[in-house]
């Protein structure tokens, strides 16, 4: 069931794509991308999910919004479960559910205008019914993002990589959503840039009480946006709690581990670097028991094959790891 409070709802979400191999192209496997993923955001919420490269942070985002059909699992969004929903259905629910890529020179049309690009979603959902109505809201919403309106009539080439994320942002506001998945918005721009982008979803948040599902792979980045962390493993998540919860006392060591490469802006306190062994496993053959136990320097027996249950050592705070049980 999902919680009434919660604008989004996500349970025990899967995505296996199937492995296929020779000439009739017969499934041999399953990559388990995403694993058995839950987790709520509040209305106004910043829920940061946060794992190496491969982990599934990305293929998670895209699942909620159905841009890739789920395997298995539950999305309530608004107390519905958007799974079940037909394509007119979802079409409209979308309207409330948008997206932010993360390179902003591959998500943009390189044949539209900045205008045409922002009126696309405008008219797909029949919002502004006339043509004057839309460009003075096109104007409104490059204004938003700190874009000069007399630029809608240019192409994407024309502007920053910078730029080009704020047009972006733009896009997902147009048809007035209470949840966007930023989906690394910031990795593809350079640091300068980035606290730039950043400040800009903050105060989008705090203007429109947007929800954001905020997916990085850099811990100091997603601090200083996020309330609450999911940190994933392998498809899986392994660690969730309040941002300045996880970073003073992070559990699991993989979360440990992550912090611990995070730079610290005083030269003179000190930190562990815990440097982890070997690659990220493949989720085509994922690890028996807990999945982060080849990497793991506090693995125990039971480490390997037993899955660790999901715990609340305090208050909102959960892990899955054998050492708190």
């Amino acid at each position: 069931m999902s919680d009434n409070t919660a604008l989004l709802s996500v349970r025990d979400l899967q995505k296996y794509f199937p492995i296929k191999r020779g000439l009739m192209q017969s499934t041999k496997g399953y990559v388990r991308a995403v694993d058995g993923v839950s987790f709520d955001v509040s209305p106004g919420e910043t829920f940061g999910l946060v794992g190496e490269s491969g982990c599934g942070k990305s293929t998670t985002g895209r699942s909620i919004l159905r841009l890739i059909e789920p395997t298995g699992g539950q999305v309530f969004f608004g107390g519905k479960d958007i799974r079940k929903l037909g394509r007119s259905s979802m079409r409209k629910m979308r309207q409330e559910m948008q997206i932010v890529f993360q390179d902003p020179y591959g998500s943009l049309n390189p044949r539209y205008t900045i205008k045409q690009t922002l009126e696309e979603p405008l008219i797909i959902h029949g919002m502004e019914r006339s043509s004057a109505a839309r460009t003075k809201k096109i104007a409104e919403l490059l204004e938003t993002v700190g874009l000069s309106p007399s630029r809608m009539n240019r192409y994407p080439h024309e502007f920053s990589g910078g730029q080009r994320q704020r047009i972006g942002i733009a896009r997902a506001l147009a048809v007035n959503p209470k949840l966007i998945i930023a989906d690394e918005p910031v990795s593809a721009l350079d640091v300068s840039v980035q606290s730039q982008v950043l400040n800009l979803l903050d105060d989008l948040q705090k203007q429109l009480n947007l929800a954001y599902v905020f997916i990085a792979h850099d811990l100091s980045v997603v601090k200083h946006i996020s309330d609450r962390i999911g940190v994933m493993y392998l498809g899986k998540i392994v660690e969730l709690s309040d941002a300045d919860d996880l970073y003073a006392e992070p559990l699991h060591p993989y979360s440990q581990a992550l912090l611990s490469a995070v730079p610290i802006p005083d030269p003179d306190a000190k930190r562990e670097r815990i440097i982890l062994q070997g690659d990220l496993p493949s989720p085509a053959n994922p690890p028996t028991g807990c999945p982060f136990h080849p990497r793991c320097k506090d693995a125990m027996d039971i480490c390997k094959t037993v899955t660790p249950q999901w715990k609340e050592v305090r208050p909102g705070h959960h892990v899955a790891c054998h050492l708190y049980h």
